[in-house]
């Protein structure tokens, strides 16, 4: 499992951020996009009762929202944005104005990190923390074994090491949870089983069986400047999802389904490679899972190593190439992905290993 911040870097970034992000809710024809010389491009936005204008920058995110929400082509945005910042500049206005509706643009350090409908309801990585870590601290023996903010998503990854399993001699597995949430809208809160094994610390996400709540809402308000603003209906529907949060944590780490998870580990060690081209098999099986070739190659590395050709052994591979990514995100994606392989249906598997083969 990917090493992230510790517990005192996590809470001071998440303190810091809670402080300074401030949310917008603004008309499209209040909002401009500025394009000078080499300077990559701004969003302006203008407050119409103070004519005040306050420039921020646009990072990846906001980037990718606007361009979907104008349905300009990303390849074709991305190259304006590149090679004729002007022309980019000059659609993204002539849609604004043309298309006006209200939007939410929330912000971080002076720039523009997502650009969301004004249905999006606001539930923040700072509240989910204050409810789900005093939870963690009074559940027995659990503890946080890796934790990371990113631009697009908070993860808290738990252990708890009294429901631990045995897949083979010496092969120790634990259960826990992550628990995820995105203030960009890139994903729903999370809360999702994860398997930790000893041996290697990998981590395994059980992505097949996870509690969500979505980022929707029956629409924002605005105050001075722009600046978004909760109604009491909003803030005691969060109070109310809180106490669901509270709920679902405690209850998360669920012994029968860790145990068909185990199960399912066992009899994937049994799944052997019928063919002694293990490069060909996890080429293809890279292919099926939307795995990249340069992680296709460390687990093809990782798989070697190990020695365990078998499916077991390839879904370990995975998890264990997450480790040495640099983005907290695929890494986690990629934990994911080795669940996936694992509960690989026989018949998948078995046209892998004769297509390799052939």
């Amino acid at each position: 499992m990917k090493s992230g911040k510790s517990l005192q870097e996590f809470a001071v970034e998440l303190d810091r951020q809670n402080k300074v992000k401030r949310d917008f809710l603004v008309d499209t024809r209040s909002l401009r996009m500025e394009a000078t010389g080499d300077v990559a491009p701004v969003l302006a936005m203008q407050d119409r009762r103070s004519n005040a204008t306050t420039i921020f920058g646009i990072n990846e995110i906001a980037h990718d929202q606007i361009g979907s929400r104008l349905s300009i082509p990303a390849k074709y945005y991305d190259r304006m944005r590149v090679e004729q910042p002007h022309l980019l500049a000059e659609n993204v206005n002539t849609w604004f104005s043309a298309n006006p509706e209200k939007r939410m643009v929330r912000t971080l350090d002076g720039t523009a990190r997502a650009f969301l409908s004004n249905k999006y309801r606001p539930i923040d990585n700072y509240e989910i923390a204050n409810v789900v870590l005093p939870v963690i601290q009074q559940m027995r023996e659990a503890r946080i074994e890796s934790m990371e903010l990113t631009d697009r998503r908070m993860y808290l990854k738990v252990v708890n090491p009294r429901l631990e399993r045995e897949v083979a001699p010496g092969d120790i597995v634990q259960a826990g949870i992550l628990i995820t949430n995105s203030e960009v809208g890139m994903s729903s809160v999370s809360i999702q089983p994860l398997v930790y094994q000893l041996i290697c610390t990998n981590g395994m996400v059980v992505n097949d069986a996870a509690t969500r709540q979505y980022h929707i809402g029956s629409g924002n308000e605005a105050g001075d400047n722009n600046v978004l603003y909760r109604t009491q209906t909003l803030k005691a529907m969060d109070r109310a999802f809180m106490y669901k949060v509270a709920d679902t944590v405690k209850a998360a780490v669920d012994e029968v389904r860790f145990g068909k998870v185990v199960e399912l580990m066992k009899a994937a060690k049994g799944a052997r490679m019928t063919t002694t081209d293990i490069p060909r098999v996890v080429e293809l099986a890279s292919k099926d899972f939307g795995i990249q070739q340069n992680e296709s190659k460390g687990i093809l590395d990782h798989l070697i190593r190990g020695g365990d050709f078998s499916l077991y052994g390839l879904a370990n591979a995975t998890t264990r190439q997450a480790q040495d990514v640099e983005s907290y995100d695929r890494s986690t994606e990629l934990e994911s992905i080795g669940y996936d392989i694992l509960k690989m249906p026989r018949g998948q598997w078995n046209r892998l290993a004769d297509a390799a083969a052939a």
